[in-house]
């Protein structure tokens, strides 16, 4: 599907579809760029901006809640990420960005049960390891469960740019084990290492444990 004006609304982070972003909208281009799309019901697209880069691929945006306006216009928004697309081709002729896109449909793979459950334990380690107790349930009936996992999965802002950009659920659930994989015993090890540091009173930055 090709799309048509689509507003770019440039980050230095990387939305996901499915996903839930606050943003704090202050410019005048994005004030403006806001102001439009909420007239005209109208979403947006977040694409990444690396040192003034636009990335190719990103996600269109709709604006689920507007939770406080300021005097000069500055607004605290809340969107929602819908689908990935492609731009075609980016137009500077008014205040904001505009692009022509293609929207991104994934490729129909089929994906093992056992892939499912392993990049969810996995997931869950995860969290657990970072102090929080995670309910199975959380997992459950998501179309894009690699979005969810995606999000909260200790990858660089270039690693979620590259899941955003593969083709697939398939695709980014193998990506996401082999990360885990690499990821959590680094961060058993560092964990491991914080603890032994604590314990010892010959460090005065880490304090035995009381």
């Amino acid at each position: 599907m090709h799309l048509e004006s689509l507003p770019l609304f440039s980050l230095t982070t990387v939305l996901y579809p499915d996903e839930v972003l606050p943003l704090h909208v202050f410019e005048p281009k994005y004030k403006q760029m806001v102001e439009d799309c909420i007239a005209n019901d109208a979403p947006f697209g977040v694409i990444l901006n690396k040192e003034g880069v636009l990335e190719d691929i990103g996600c269109t945006a709709s604006i689920t809640k507007v939770t406080t306006v300021g005097e000069n216009g500055e607004k605290d928004i809340i969107v929602t990420g819908m689908e990935r697309f492609r731009i075609k081709e980016v137009y500077r002729n008014q205040l904001y960005l505009t692009a022509d896109i293609d929207a991104l449909v994934d490729h129909k793979v089929p994906l093992a049960a056992s892939s499912t459950e392993r990049v969810i334990a996995q997931h869950i380690k995860l969290l657990e390891l970072a102090g929080r107790t995670p309910s199975p349930v959380m997992y459950q009936e998501r179309e894009r469960l690699s979005f969810f996992i995606a999000h909260n999965a200790g990858l660089t802002v270039d690693q979620k740019q590259e899941v955003l950009e593969l083709g697939g659920e398939s695709d980014r659930i193998t990506y996401l084990i082999a990360h885990l994989e690499r990821f959590i015993p680094a961060v058993e090890e560092a964990e491991s290492v914080r603890k032994k540091v604590r314990s010892n009173g010959h460090f005065k930055d880490f304090p035995p444990e009381i």
